[in-house]
Order: C-alpha cells, then sequence, then structure tokens
C-alpha cells in the first residue's frame, strides 16, 4: 500500500467495505496508522506481508473481490527480470485468492511492464479484460502517480475479471 494514498482514499469512498492494506516495510504501515487513526476510518487492515506470499498462501480462496496492484517496480533492467512481482507465478495466485467475477487491477508509468502483462494475461485464461471494472476508483492517485503525472508521464491503469 505504499504511502497509503491510494488506500485511505478508498476506505473513505466505500465505508461499507473492508479495505486491506498490504506492505513489507513496517515503518510505512505505522505511519498509514496513524494516518488511518486521524481519519477516524474503521474499514481499514494493515498486514505486514509480501505481495507474492500474500496471495500465495497467506489469504483463503476466493476471498478477495478486488486486487490493486499500483505502480509495482517495473525492475527494467535486463538482468533484474527475474524480480518483477508480475509473473505467471503471481497471477496464479492472484486467481486463486479471487472471488469468481473479482478484480485484479494493474497500473504503471512503465509501458514495457504493461506490455508484458497484457501478453502474459493474454495466455491466461482465467483473466478477461474488463477495462470498465475500476472506472469508479481511477479519480484515486496514488504518491507515485500523482508524481509522475506532475512530470508529464502517463499513467496506464489495466483492469481484468477471474473468470468463474
Amino acid at each position: 500500500c505504499g504511502k497509503g494514498r491510494f488506500t485511505l482514499d478508498l476506505a473513505a469512498l466505500y465505508p461499507d467495505r473492508l479495505v486491506l492494506g498490504s506492505d513489507v516495510m513496517l515503518g510505512r504501515l505505522r505511519r498509514l496508522a496513524r494516518k488511518i487513526d486521524r481519519r477516524g476510518l474503521r474499514n481499514i487492515e494493515l498486514l505486514r506481508a509480501n505481495s507474492l506470499e500474500l496471495v500465495g498462501y497467506q489469504l483463503p480462496d476466493g476471498c478477495i473481490r478486488r486486487l490493486h496492484l499500483l505502480c509495482p517496480d517495473p525492475w527494467p533492467k535486463t538482468r533484474h527480470r527475474g524480480r518483477r512481482l508480475v509473473t505467471t507465478d503471481f497471477l496464479v495466485r492472484v486467481a486463486r485468492v479471487l472471488e469468481p467475477g473479482g478484480v485484479l487491477h494493474v497500473a504503471s508509468d512503465h509501458d514495457p511492464y504493461l506490455d508484458s502483462f497484457l501478453e502474459l494475461a493474454a495466455k491466461l485464461d482465467f483473466l478477461a479484460s474488463a477495462p470498465d471494472a475500476v472506472a469508479d476508483v481511477l479519480a484515486l492517485k496514488t504518491d507515485f502517480e500523482l508524481l509522475w503525472e506532475s512530470q508529464g508521464k502517463t499513467v496506464r491503469h489495466l483492469a481484468f475479471r477471474r473468470r468463474g
């Protein structure tokens, strides 16, 4: 969840929904917890977790309605591509935790990363493109997204539904 701007705004937009925020950095989570308290939000749970492990075995099957993967590190150097989060392994794990019809939302300013994601998703029969599935949250921005837009960069958003 990074610094938490999107997480906070999502929870405020949908006070009747439980919003899970996940990050590996404890300091970020502590700062976000203070922001949650200041805003009086009661529908956010924070998890200190590695994303691959979280969707791999820490969450139960079919428990997530929407998963927002916003601005993951693209690891653009060829020698670092093995560190990328979005891989076939990750997407299979995401499919396990998404409920049927659940949505995967991915955003990045790094076009090659999103292009490789689109190529990968096209090969997976459990994901169907659903660009309108996140229309209600596109106005919510992460801190990275605001920074990149201020620099004239475009942040692309992709959305997919998990086929039944």
